[in-house]
């Protein structure tokens, strides 16, 4: 499988590291897939018009999938979740919106694979714990700049 195949979901502190340049190639915007949840938490960005189209919506299946990760959470655990910190309200929306993608999919062939883009470990465990492949926001700044050098439009 290519990687334009594949799907990313991106969390708020990728796209805020990724930066513009790369949050505007070709592959970010063929393959991202942003939570609504991470959408408003970067209401701020110059590019958030451009950002919505990437969009995840919330849906009730999405839900369905959030009340399943978060039955997995300790009532005593704040890594993921601290809601009293203001910390992390995307969080397991963003492994519930590639759980969701994925299940959507396997009804293909040639499904797509679901990746979780983070650089938040709690996040990363708890995609890896359902069974998703997790990327660092390095591993996936390297996927764009290796995509958009062997793209037809790049500079020679």
């Amino acid at each position: 499988m290519n990687d334009f195949g594949a799907r990313y979901v991106v969390d708020t502190n990728s796209l805020s590291q990724l930066g513009r340049p790369r949050r505007s190639s070709s592959f970010f915007r063929e393959s991202a897939r942003i939570p609504s949840e991470v959408l408003h938490e970067a209401q701020g960005f110059p590019d958030i018009t451009t950002l919505r189209e990437n969009a995840y919506p919330t849906t009730a299946a999405v839900l369905r999938w959030l009340v399943k990760v978060m039955a997995t959470v300790p009532a005593d655990d704040t890594a993921l979740v601290d809601l009293y910190a203001n910390r992390g309200n995307a969080d397991p929306l963003v492994v519930a919106c590639a759980l969701n993608g994925q299940d959507e999919d396997s009804q293909y062939l040639d499904a797509p694979e679901w990746t979780v883009v983070t650089a938040d470990n709690a996040v990363r465990a708890k995609a890896e714990e359902f069974g998703l492949r997790a990327l660092s926001n390095a591993e996936f700044a390297a996927l764009i700049d290796a995509a958009e050098s062997n793209s037809p439009d790049a500079p020679p």
